[in-house]
């Protein structure tokens, strides 16, 4: 299931952890104790190190990836978020590809059924309000670029000479064969006798010809 379970106790001071995030240089490893060292010292934050977690912006043991890195990128961070965002809830944009322009009712229904009702009522709404709070932070109007098929390295980089089509193939082919000749040199013995010299020449036409 691509649905993320991680969300906050309280979401207003989200907007505050991205931007200091993004202000401080990445650290080695995501902790309450760096999550401290940024001000945000409530047990009701710590939960971001959950949902940092389902954005793929850190591995399991809180260790930044390349999205973390990403998001520190003042001109990209809201595409980069809402990158993860659609990530971490595939599922729910399964059942609407604007699930991010829903409200806190919708996300919660939603949820619930996704989970087949193992969440509480306490649960959901807090996963609920986790997820419209992200989103109100991302940027879903840029779609993430999609990977081009490239050409085989060969194919792209000879040049149109050195991959003639079949009919020039087949006209080479032709012309070399035709232009084949073969030089041949014959010493002939300084004899008077002409006899000699037609055995000689009949030899050659019996042979080669």
């Amino acid at each position: 299931m691509a649905l993320s379970n991680a969300y906050l106790l309280q979401v207003k001071n989200l907007p505050e952890i991205l931007q200091a995030m993004r202000q401080a240089q990445a650290p080695e490893r995501f902790t309450h104790k760096f999550l401290e060292g940024l001000g945000f010292k409530s047990t009701n934050d710590r939960g971001i190190l959950g949902v940092l977690k389902a954005l793929a912006f850190t591995d399991e043991s809180g260790n930044p990836k390349q999205p973390y890195f990403d998001y520190l990128d003042d001109d990209r961070h809201k595409t980069v978020l809402a990158e993860g965002i659609s990530r971490a809830y595939a599922d729910l944009f399964k059942l609407n590809n604007k699930a991010n322009e829903m409200d806190v009712g919708w996300v919660k229904n939603k949820l619930k059924t996704l989970t087949q009702g193992s969440k509480s009522d306490a649960v959901l709404p807090k996963m609920a309000a986790t997820f419209v709070a992200l989103c109100k932070q991302a940027d879903f109007s840029t779609p993430a670029p999609t990977p081009k098929e490239g050409k085989p390295e060969a194919q792209a980089e000879l040049p149109a000479a050195v991959n003639p089509t079949p009919e020039l193939a087949l006209g080479s082919a032709k012309q070399h064969r035709f232009a084949l000749a073969y030089n041949i040199h014959i010493e002939l013995p300084a004899v008077r006798d002409q006899a000699v010299y037609d055995a000689i020449f009949k030899s050659l036409r019996e042979n080669l010809l």
